[in-house]
């Protein structure tokens, strides 16, 4: 039923193969080397290891365009094995020892989190694709995932809107992106006007795997005559057994509805989903949205993979749209420097994969188009809500004290954490 896990090893095992092909090149010319920083192995890898293999299709594709300002260049994928202390050990190892011009990487924030101090340390660039919980903008960072008011707020007014939610339950992995996400969620809610009573808040740890109490525990605060729903911030692999659960016990979507920040069409490819049909997910692309651009890179994507059930998900495209966003800005910079490439990237604009050109923010963040997708028994969304426009990403929560009165602008500014209040960068 979860071949996923048997796919992934698969996978993951291709990683060290595709660092010695992609080293063979470099002996008779000189290439520029980027660093491809995701977990293969661990709980993570259930989402990460598919962004290893489009980074590397990318890679080929822009080769036999000639290259970047006349260069090849070089993956260098290494295996962080889902192990936050590792990310930073790897995030040095990629710019020390194989002097890459570029990483793209990461998942959960506290990875993320993890490799920071050594991208400002040694300023070299990352660009982050996942959704995460804002509170954050550094100038070595370039978050082209969702920021929580183009996935979290958007996913609660849903519901809100159209299913008359009244009580809430905020269900997710115990580290920072649940806890963050959870907590301006909270504040939102409360000041909607929802009361402490109706909101119930659960943390579990990476890879949790019995859910069976806590699904009744769920249902049961289901039962207090509002209309409820599950607000998911679940992450990884413990997603399997959750749903798996919820189906166990009857849990439908006409009767308490989720809505996952964290699953998409990769997540549900092992999973049996007849019995979760109807529940819901918030991203910024889904593999079924139609149009030409979507059609042309899945065609691509499965070509490459030599897989035709190989899924594509919300972060591969925000890859797609980051890795197109790096290439203009070294072309526009004239050069792979960081520093010339960091003042390069403001502005720069990239065509998604949703009929839609994103652009890059003076804050490091991208606008993103914002949708609500309802899972099929295929295992894809059928989109139910989506934006008029695209939504600008905000660093910084306007419904948290402490938050609500910076800004982040790496043009003018010159700083991640700009106080309103006292004029000054650094909160």
């Amino acid at each position: 039923m979860f071949n996923v896990f048997k796919k992934l090893g698969v996978a993951a095992g291709t990683a060290a193969l595709a660092v010695s092909i992609s080293a063979a090149p470099a002996a008779a010319q000189e290439t520029i080397k980027v660093g491809i920083l995701h977990s293969l192995s661990g709980t993570m890898a259930i989402s990460e290891t598919t962004l290893k293999d489009v980074m590397l299709m990318l890679i080929e594709e822009q080769n036999k365009k000639g290259g970047v300002l006349g260069k090849k260049l070089e993956a260098v994928v290494v295996d962080p094995a889902s192990n936050w202390p590792l990310f930073a050990e790897k995030a040095r190892e990629l710019i020390n020892k194989d002097k890459v011009s570029v990483v793209f990487g990461c998942w959960t924030s506290v990875s993320r989190k993890s490799v920071l101090p050594v991208f400002k340390e040694l300023n070299s660039i990352l660009f982050y694709p996942v959704q995460y919980e804002g509170e954050e903008s550094e100038r070595n960072v370039f978050y082209t995932g969702a920021a929580p008011n183009q996935q979290a707020i958007p996913a609660v007014d849903y519901l809100a809107k159209e299913y008359k939610i009244e009580r809430w339950v905020l269900a997710g992995t115990d580290y920072v992106y649940p806890r963050t996400t959870n907590k301006i969620l909270e504040a939102y809610l409360k000041s909607k006007g929802v009361k402490d009573e109706d909101i119930m808040i659960n943390y579990t740890p990476f890879g949790h795997s019995d859910w069976q109490t806590i699904v009744a525990s769920i249902k049961k605060f289901g039962t207090g005559g509002k209309k409820t729903a599950v607000v998911s911030t679940i992450n990884g692999d413990a997603n399997v057994p959750f749903y798996k659960e919820l189906s166990n016990q009857g849990v439908s979507a006409k009767d308490i509805p989720v809505v996952a920040f964290s699953v998409g069409e990769e997540e549900l490819a092992g999973i049996d989903t007849k019995n979760l049909v109807g529940h819901l997910a918030a991203w910024n692309y889904f593999q079924s949205i139609e149009n030409a651009d979507n059609k042309e890179f899945i065609a691509k994507w499965k070509a490459f993979t030599k897989n035709p059930k190989r899924v594509s998900n919300d972060p591969m495209e925000a890859h797609v749209v980051g890795f197109a966003m790096w290439v203009k800005a070294v072309e526009k910079a004239g050069s792979f420097a960081p520093d010339k490439v960091i003042e390069a990237l403001p502005g720069i604009k990239a065509k998604n994969l949703t009929g839609g050109e994103s652009e890059m923010l003076a804050n490091h963040h991208i606008t993103k188009p914002v949708f609500i997708g309802e899972i099929r028994a295929d295992g894809q969304f059928d989109v139910v809500w989506k934006t008029d426009g695209l939504v600008p990403g905000a660093a910084w929560s306007p419904y948290l004290e402490g938050s609500k009165d910076l800004v982040a602008d790496w043009v003018k500014l010159k700083c991640g954490n700009f106080n309103t209040k006292t004029n000054k960068c650094g909160s």
